[in-house]
């Protein structure tokens, strides 16, 4: 039995590329049953050929953010390879992507008949998720452990606590135990869900294959809504829909754009005073 705990990843506190990743933001993603290539085909990753070593990696990205000129722009370079883990191997995608991580549609079809696990972290201030597919479901996500979604939100709290989270039989935050470094607790608790050990050699020297991720198109909206309570408990609530959203920012261009016209207020006549008047 895989008894990993958050222990075995203390590594990642002084590593410099894993440093790197939550420095940038990453997404690492482990895939059941899928050879790399395929996922990637399944990310409509454009190949960019073969990365050698998270160097390899982090170069080919590096060299597409220079390429890209929009800040905005979330396409990235992703790097994808096979690692042994539980009933065989496994595809890891590490991104440095800022934590977009692979669509939710797509890891819904990648979990189809087998099971994904990913983790990430945007970066900056930073937001660290963890999500657990099965067979096209999200079972469990998280961004801190006491407080978890999913179709089976629960399931995991006897892992979570095996690992090292603090929490209570329950679920529950549990203000009694031990701190934990709770990133190094995710990875042991994705390692008790794949099998696959991460370690830094492995991230470091493994030859990835590339993929450039496009950018994911826009949603189309329909509505926009305005739903506040204030602390008296009086509610706004007010809906507008595109097209009254639209009507309203054509009238403000209109008017924006409308000829200014300046006019000048004269005095009434008999205010006036005629030159000289009262001058002898």
């Amino acid at each position: 039995m895989n008894s990993v705990t958050a222990h075995d990843y203390a590594w990642i506190r002084t590593s410099p590329l894993f440093g790197l990743m939550r420095d940038s933001g990453y997404t690492l993603t482990l895939i059941q049953g899928w050879p790399p290539r395929e996922v990637l085909r399944a990310m409509r990753a454009e190949p960019r050929g073969t990365g050698e070593g998270a160097a390899g990696l982090i170069e080919a990205a590096g060299a597409h953010r220079d390429e890209v000129d929009d800040s905005w722009d979330e396409s990235y370079v992703a790097g994808a390879f096979s690692a042994p883990g539980e009933d065989g191997d496994w595809t890891l995608v590490l991104g440095i992507d800022g934590g977009l991580g692979i669509t939710a549609p797509c890891v819904e079809t990648l979990s189809r008949g087998g099971r994904v696990v990913a983790h990430s972290t945007n970066g900056g201030k930073p937001i660290d998720l963890f999500h657990w597919f099965e067979d096209g479901e999200l079972r469990t996500t998280f961004e801190g452990p006491s407080s978890r979604d999913g179709d089976t939100p629960d399931e995991l709290v006897p892992l979570l606590r095996e690992v090292g989270f603090p929490l209570t039989a329950g679920g529950e935050h549990d203000a009694s135990a031990p701190d934990v470094d709770e990133k190094a607790a995710v990875l042991a608790l994705a390692e008790r869900l794949t099998g696959v050990r991460v370690t830094e050699s492995l991230l470091r020297d493994a030859t990835y294959e590339l993929g450039l991720v496009p950018e994911e198109p826009a949603e189309e909206w329909t509505s926009v809504v305005i739903d506040i309570t204030d602390a008296h408990g009086e509610r706004l609530y007010r809906e507008w829909t595109y097209e009254e959203v639209a009507a309203a920012s054509a009238r403000a261009r209109a008017e924006a754009n409308a000829p200014v016209a300046i006019t000048f207020n004269e005095a009434p006549t008999g205010d006036r005073s005629a030159p000289g008047a009262g001058e002898e």
